[in-house]
C-alpha cells in the first residue's frame, strides 16, 4: 500500500547507519537527475536542461545538510561501510530516462521529482516507527519532517509549471479545509465499498482520518488557504487522487506560513496524513 518499492528489512541500529542511508540516498538522487540532465542535451531539449540542474541543486542541498549533520554528531563524513544493507531503488525516474525527449515537460519532472520525495519521507517515516531507540526515533523523524519541507518546495515549483503550461475557465467551487477533507472521505468510503477486501480496511481508516482532520479544522481552523481563494474545480473535488493533492499543498503552505510552531507541526501531521492517503490511493488505482 505504498510508494516504497521495499521495506526496510532491519531496523536502524546507529546513528552512523542512519546517516550513511541518508547519504546514499541524497546521492543516488543526484546521479539519476545527472543523467536525465545529459540525456536532455544530447537529445535536442535544452529547455528541460534548468529543469534537471534545479532538481540536482535540491538535492546537492540536502546531502550538504546530512555530511554538516554527520560532521556534528559523529565527527566526520557519513560512512557508506557502515551499511547494513543497501537502499536501494528509492529514486525513480518513472520512465523519463527512455521516454521520447519530445513528451518531457518541466510539470511532468517536477511531479517525479515529488513523488521520489513521497517515497523518501515514507521510508524515513518507517524507519523512525521501527527504531528501538529514543535518539533514533527523533533523528528519522527529522530525517522525515527534511523531506516534507522538500516536498512542499517541490510541490510548488509543479505548481508554477503546471499554471505556465496550462489553463482552465472551469467555474470553481468556493470550498474550505473541512468540506474537502468531508468530500475526501466520502471518495474513499465509496471506493471502500467496491474495492478488494484486502484494502477495505486500510481505505476506511483513511476516511475515518479525514473526517477526524474535516472536525479538526471546525474546532482549530488554521484560516482561510491562499490555495482556496480562487475556488475549486470540479474535475478536483469531484477525483479522490488530485482532491488529495490539493489538500497536501495545503497543510504544506500552512506549515511554512503560521506563526504557532504547536500549528505548523499540527499542519504538518495532516500533511503526513495526506501523503500516507495519497500513496494508499495510489496503491487503490493500479
Amino acid at each position: 500500500m505504498s510508494l516504497l518499492k521495499f521495506e526496510p528489512f532491519a531496523a536502524v541500529e546507529s546513528m552512523d547507519e542512519l546517516l550513511a542511508i541518508a547519504y546514499a540516498m541524497e546521492q543516488e538522487a543526484i546521479a539519476g537527475y545527472s543523467e536525465l540532465a545529459e540525456r536532455m542535451r544530447r537529445e535536442g531539449r535544452p529547455d528541460m536542461v534548468p529543469v534537471f540542474e534545479r532538481l540536482i541543486g535540491e538535492e546537492s542541498e540536502h546531502l550538504g545538510n546530512v555530511v554538516h549533520w554527520s560532521e556534528r554528531i559523529c565527527s566526520r563524513k557519513p560512512d557508506l561501510t557502515k551499511l547494513k544493507w543497501q537502499p536501494a531503488e528509492m529514486f525513480d525516474d518513472e520512465g523519463a530516462g527512455t521516454v521520447a525527449p519530445e513528451l518531457l515537460s518541466a510539470y511532468r519532472a517536477f511531479s517525479m521529482a515529488v513523488r521520489n520525495e513521497e517515497r523518501a519521507f515514507l521510508f524515513w517515516t518507517y524507519v523512525a516507527a521501527q527504531a528501538d531507540r529514543d535518539r533514533l526515533r527523533e533523528a528519522a523523524e527529522q530525517m522525515a519532517r527534511e523531506e516534507l519541507g522538500h516536498l512542499s518546495t517541490l510541490r510548488q515549483e509543479r505548481r508554477s509549471a503546471f499554471h505556465a503550461g496550462t489553463g482552465t475557465g472551469e467555474q470553481a467551487q468556493v470550498l474550505d479545509l473541512p468540506e474537502l477533507e468531508l468530500k475526501l472521505a466520502d471518495h474513499l468510503e465509496a471506493m471502500a465499498a467496491r474495492a478488494q477486501t484486502d484494502i477495505v480496511s486500510s481505505l476506511r481508516a483513511a476516511a475515518r482520518a479525514a473526517r477526524g482532520r474535516a472536525n479538526d479544522l471546525r474546532r482549530r481552523p488554521f484560516g482561510q488557504s491562499p490555495l482556496l481563494k480562487n475556488g475549486v474545480a470540479s474535475d478536483i473535488s469531484g477525483r479522490p487522487v488530485p482532491l488529495c493533492e490539493l489538500l497536501l499543498d495545503c497543510y504544506l503552505d500552512f506549515g511554512g506560513s503560521l506563526r504557532s510552531e504547536e500549528e505548523r507541526r499540527r499542519s504538518q501531521q495532516f500533511a503526513s496524513g495526506a501523503v500516507e492517503c495519497r500513496s494508499l490511493l495510489r496503491a487503490a488505482t493500479r
